[in-house]
């Protein structure tokens, strides 16, 4: 399954756990990281300011990492 800037952050570090460290790094905590965030991928993005082309690349560097961790 592909990640989409529409996943919920909760299924996104359920499903994909390598996701937290990627997501720390772009300054967007989560709930493993201690501070509990829902809504999606997007949302999550928007609240740090990303642009659309920002909220693109990071889906594309998550699915790469999917890629990755299989």
């Amino acid at each position: 399954m592909e990640i989409t800037k529409d996943i919920t952050i909760e299924d996104l570090i359920e499903d994909y756990p390598f996701s937290v460290k990627y997501l720390s790094t772009k300054g967007i905590r989560c709930i493993v990281c201690g501070e509990p965030i829902w809504g999606t991928l997007e949302e999550a993005c928007l609240e740090k300011n990303f642009t659309e082309e920002e909220i693109e690349q990071a889906v594309k560097d998550l699915n790469e990492l999917n890629k990755q961790n299989k």
